[in-house]
């Protein structure tokens, strides 16, 4: 299967319908930004898989991202290229260099474009593919995408080869992983809006090669996995209603058949300007008779299919409770029950474009059952508040209680994720230096 080749024809049809260079016009445009991104962090269990050392269960941290980005535009023709610093404060081993961002685009008048380059991904509600900017380096993917934007309509296809520089070399076609743990990456994106009723409806499809997990001779395997699935939103006034269904088949990394969903659906309501509700439901499918070893202990359990979802590239921190216990940190050996989200929440602006308060309730369970616990995990809670100090400037923080159960610390293996405190204070600064037209 080389999805990729396909792409790469439709993008040299779509070139073709793309206007010629016009050496005179004088519509050219550069702008020189930044985006300064603090934010320090004070948290007692959460991330740990194993029992902490005595007297160390508060970490205390400062994280760090820098972003140089220079845009240029043309009447047909943009670029973008966005450097990117990311790390913890005092700390050369984790520190990441790197380019967020770098690519160019050619758009016709008749909403024909092509894009190419190191550039996010980010689709509907982000829960499959998202830009994921609370973390810290961000995602984005080295691919193609090529579509049509006009109207009520948008049709995007997009596409990505991964190799290990060392191939060039050597050659083979094993990947092990760098940028994106994918080997190769196909997918489909088509959204209709529907103004007068008013709709919204989109669907995706992915097709995403992995190479196998085993290193052994011979075995420079790529299995493929699919993802369809599709997004609606209804927003009539003051009420806006969204619904998702994902489903996943074809070859997990492991080897083993997918066999996986997910479903969501979410309601919000705005009475006012200063006031805004919203309440959902999500549902990750997991995997059967899920077991964790007692810490200290080697156990095995038997899959003959993988039932466990996985979200891909999304925006985690968006849903499943801002702590990022579900599906940014992972449970023991990879596999996972899955997870029911059931939430409520607030939103108070007193202070319209300047002032947000919010508050939020997560009831959080496992999908399957697991062995000798019940399917409780714990009770979320969580408060935020955001001020705006001016055009480029916002300050931002937040505190977050998880009541945890036996069930929580038998999947974590660890008795101090019963109670978890998580508490942030971030700034986020984006000066433009300077922009010139000519």
């Amino acid at each position: 299967m080389k999805p990729c080749l396909k792409t790469s024809r439709l993008a040299l049809i779509l070139l073709a319908l793309l206007p010629a260079v016009d050496a005179g016009a004088q519509d050219n445009s550069f702008t020189l930004s930044a985006d300064y991104f603090t934010r320090g962090e004070v948290r007692r269990g959460g991330l740990a898989v194993a029992e902490p050392a005595e007297g160390e269960y508060f970490a205390r941290f400062v994280l760090g991202r820098t972003r140089l980005v220079a845009d240029f535009r043309h009447s047909w023709l943009s670029a973008r290229l966005s450097a990117q610093h990311a790390g913890t404060w005092g700390s050369g081993e984790a520190s990441n260099l790197s380019m967020n961002e770098a690519w160019v685009e050619m758009r016709s008048g008749k909403g024909f474009f092509a894009k190419v380059g190191r550039q996010p991904l980010s689709y509907d509600d982000q829960r499959i593919f998202g830009a994921d900017d609370w973390s810290m380096t961000g995602l984005s993917h080295d691919v193609l995408k090529i579509g049509f934007e006009g109207g009520a309509h948008k049709m995007h296809l997009f596409g990505a080869y991964n190799q290990n520089i060392v191939n060039m070399a050597l050659g083979g076609t094993r990947y092990t992983g760098d940028l994106q743990p994918y080997k190769s990456l196909a997918g489909a994106w088509y959204h209709v809006d529907i103004p007068s009723f008013p709709l919204g409806a989109s669907l995706l499809f992915v097709n995403m090669g992995q190479q196998s997990l085993s290193e052994e001779e011979g075995a420079d395997i790529t299995y493929f996995q699919q993802l369809a699935g599709g997004f609606l939103s209804f927003r009539p006034e003051k009420w806006s209603l969204e619904a998702a269904y994902y489903h996943q088949w074809g070859m997990a990394q492991v080897g083993l058949p997918l066999d996986a969903w997910m479903a969501s659906a979410k309601a919000t309501v705005s009475p006012s300007e200063m006031w805004s509700f919203r309440a959902g439901y999500d549902y990750l499918s997991g995997e059967e008779d899920f077991a964790t070893p007692p810490q200290g202990q080697i156990g095995l359990t038997r899959h003959d299919k993988v039932r466990g979802f996985t979200s891909l590239y999304g925006s985690n921190h968006k849903f499943y409770g801002a702590m990022d216990f579900f599906y940014v940190s992972t449970y023991v050996y990879g596999f996972t029950p899955g997870l029911q989200n059931l939430y409520a929440a607030a939103t108070w602006t007193p202070a319209p474009g300047k002032v947000t308060l919010d508050a939020a309730y997560h009831f959080l369970a496992t999908a399957a059952p697991v062995a000798e616990a019940d399917r409780t995990l714990g009770h979320e809670f969580e408060v935020s508040a955001s001020w705006s100090l001016g055009r480029n400037v916002s300050l931002s923080a937040g505190y977050t209680l998880m009541q945890g159960t036996k069930t929580m610390s038998i999947l974590k293996r660890s008795s101090d994720n019963n109670r978890l405190h998580w508490g942030w204070l971030m700034l986020q600064v984006t000066p433009e230096f300077f922009s010139v037209k000519r």
